[in-house]
C-alpha cells in the first residue's frame, strides 16, 4: 500500500511573516540630566522658601557659635581675659553706633554687647547639643526596650516615664543642677536627665507598631537575635522620630538654660543669654534697652528657625503626618 505523501511545507505569500519578531524591550527608565531620582533631605528642605530662609539663618547662627568657640579657646590658650569680658569704664552705656565700633552698644561695664551675644550663641549650641547627647540615647534605648520586649520591661519603662513626668520639670532641673554643681555641667545633666521622657514615649509607640510587621517576623524565622532585629532592623525605621525630636528639643533646651541662668543657677562667669537678660533688666529704667533687645531677638530667631524646620521635617519624614 503506498504511503501517504508527506505534508507539503507551509508557505506564505511573499512579504508575509507568520511569526513576527517580538517587540523590542522598552528602554530603561532614566532621568533627565541633573535630576536626582532620590533627592536628599537637605535638597527637599531647600525647595520651600520658608525652610530655605531658616537654613540660611541656621547656618548664620552656627557660624556665630563657631566664631565664638574659636575666640573662647584662643583666649584660654593664651591665658588672658577674653575680649568680651574686658571692662572699659570709659565706654559704659554706649548706644549702638557704627562710628564707635560697637554695633550693638556696650553694657554697664563697657563690654561689647555684640561679642557677648556671640558667646551666648556658643553657649546655646553647647547646651542644645550636649543635653541632646544625654537625653536622646537614654530615651531611644528605654523606648526600644519597652516597645519591643513588652511585659515587665514595658511596665517598668512606662512607670519610669510617668514618675519622671509627674515631677515639675523646672524643679527637677534645678535639683539635678544643684547636685551636679553650678555651671554648664550642671545645666547639661539637669536638662538632659529630665527631658528624655517625650523621646522615650514616641520611640516606644513606633517600636510597638513595627515589632509585629512582616519584615520583623521574617527576621525571627531566619533566626536573628533580638538585639539584631531591634537595633539593625527596627531602629533604622524609627530614626526619623529621633531627628524630629532633636529639632524640637534643641530650642526647648536653650530656653530652659536661659531661664535657669536668669535665676542665677546656671552659667557662671560666661555671657549666657540668660545672664545677659538678668543684667539688662536692671538697666531698663535707665533707658539702656539695646542689650535686652539684642538678646531677645537672638532667642526669638533661634527658636523660630528650629520650630519651622521641625514642622517641615515632620512633613517629610513622618509618613503619618499627612494622614
Amino acid at each position: 500500500m503506498p504511503s501517504a505523501p508527506a505534508n507539503p511545507s507551509f508557505s506564505c505569500a511573499p512579504g508575509f511573516d507568520p511569526a513576527p519578531p517580538p517587540a523590542p524591550a522598552p528602554p530603561p527608565l532614566s532621568c533627565a540630566p541633573g535630576v536626582d531620582p532620590a533627592p536628599s533631605l537637605l535638597r527637599r528642605l531647600w525647595r520651600g522658601w520658608s525652610t530655605r530662609l531658616c537654613l540660611i539663618a541656621l547656618a548664620f547662627y552656627t557660624a556665630l557659635a563657631l566664631w565664638g568657640e574659636c575666640e573662647y579657646r584662643a583666649a584660654r590658650l593664651r591665658g588672658e581675659t577674653p575680649a568680651y569680658n574686658l571692662v572699659d569704664e570709659n565706654h559704659r552705656y554706649e548706644p549702638p553706633t557704627l562710628s564707635s565700633g560697637h554695633l550693638l552698644g556696650t553694657d554697664n561695664l563697657g563690654r561689647d554687647v555684640l561679642r557677648r551675644l556671640v558667646q551666648g550663641t556658643r553657649i546655646a549650641y553647647h547646651v542644645g547639643i550636649m543635653t541632646s547627647l544625654i537625653a536622646l540615647p537614654l530615651g531611644v534605648l528605654l523606648g526600644c526596650l519597652g516597645g519591643y520586649y513588652g511585659g515587665k520591661m514595658d511596665s517598668f519603662v512606662v512607670w519610669l516615664c510617668a514618675t519622671v513626668s509627674s515631677v515639675p520639670s523646672l524643679l527637677l532641673i534645678l535639683a539635678v543642677s544643684l547636685v551636679a554643681g553650678k555651671g554648664l555641667a550642671g545645666i547639661y545633666w539637669g536638662i538632659g536627665l529630665t527631658t528624655w521622657v517625650g523621646v522615650c514615649r514616641n520611640i516606644r509607640g513606633e517600636v510597638v507598631k513595627h515589632r509585629g510587621r512582616p519584615y520583623v517576623e521574617a527576621a525571627r524565622v531566619l533566626g536573628y537575635s533580638n538585639f539584631r532585629i531591634l537595633f539593625r532592623h527596627i531602629l533604622p525605621n524609627v530614626m526619623h522620630i529621633v531627628l524630629i525630636s532633636f529639632s524640637i528639643r534643641f530650642p526647648a533646651a536653650v530656653g530652659t538654660e536661659v531661664f535657669v541662668s536668669f535665676l542665677g543657677i546656671g552659667v557662671q562667669g560666661e555671657p549666657s543669654w540668660g545672664v545677659m537678660l538678668n543684667n539688662a533688666r536692671l538697666r531698663l529704667w535707665q533707658g539702656v534697652w539695646w542689650e535686652m533687645a539684642a538678646v531677645t531677638v537672638a532667642i526669638f530667631g533661634l527658636v523660630l528657625v528650629f520650630n519651622v524646620l521641625a514642622d517641615r521635617l515632620r512633613d517629610l519624614l513622618d509618613p503619618t503626618a499627612a494622614a
